[in-house]
């Protein structure tokens, strides 16, 4: 089974990936950390995105298609996998159905308000990259990682010009992803302005509803 979740910056997706990706056994594969792996890598290729990201722009398609692509290509998505956050618009669609067929996608929706007050919030580790919010998820120890102890800090692209820079470009860009997949009857809009418990109990009841409609 391939699915894709997608949402607004801050929407929780990414944490619904991976429980989604628990309870099915399959990869998660998450657009940004595949974008973040390069940066830390420190390849050319890394330096460039972090160059754009950090100006509040997305990386470019055909970087980020490539290392989907590359992902997908393993071993361990020959069952299926869930795509979290890709793809955001109608030329990464394209790109993405030559390649492989998806079978759903689930829709997260928060205000604009609400994602820009999470992500103003966040925090990730230096080292190892594990997140945290200052305010639903606070680390054990102020400023410190509780996996490995590194500092934590606030992502360039968290702070609130660029959020609303990336709101601004997700709305205007994801409209035609939308659109396809809901005229395909396989577009499930999730409230996520639930607790992560509740959105993953919806997240399950329309999975439901798509295999009985097979």
């Amino acid at each position: 089974m391939n699915i894709i979740i997608l949402g607004p910056q801050g929407s929780g997706k990414g944490t619904q990936s991976g429980l989604l990706s628990k309870r099915l056994g399959v990869p998660c594969i998450s657009s940004g950390d595949l974008l973040r792996s390069e940066i830390s890598r420190k390849t050319a290729l890394g330096k460039k995105i972090k160059s754009i990201i950090e100006s509040g722009r997305l990386a470019p398609d055909n970087i980020t298609l490539g290392l989907i692509l590359k992902r997908i290509g393993k071993h361990d998505c020959k069952n299926g996998f869930i795509l979290d956050g890709y793809p955001r618009n109608k030329q990464q669609l394209e790109d993405l159905k030559k390649n492989i067929g998806m079978d759903i996608l689930f829709r997260i929706n928060i205000p604009d308000k609400e994602a820009v007050k999470r992500l103003s919030s966040r925090r990730q580790c230096k080292k190892c990259g594990a997140i945290y919010n200052i305010i639903t998820m606070k680390p054990k120890a102020a400023g410190k990682c509780d996996k490995c102890g590194s500092a934590l800090v606030q992502r360039e692209d968290d702070k609130p010009s660029s959020i609303k820079k990336r709101l601004h470009i997700y709305h205007n860009e994801t409209k035609a992803v939308f659109d396809y997949f809901a005229g395909k009857g396989i577009l499930a809009e999730i409230n996520g302005e639930q607790s992560i418990e509740k959105v993953f109990s919806d997240i399950m009841k329309e999975l439901e509803k798509w295999r009985e409609s097979r």
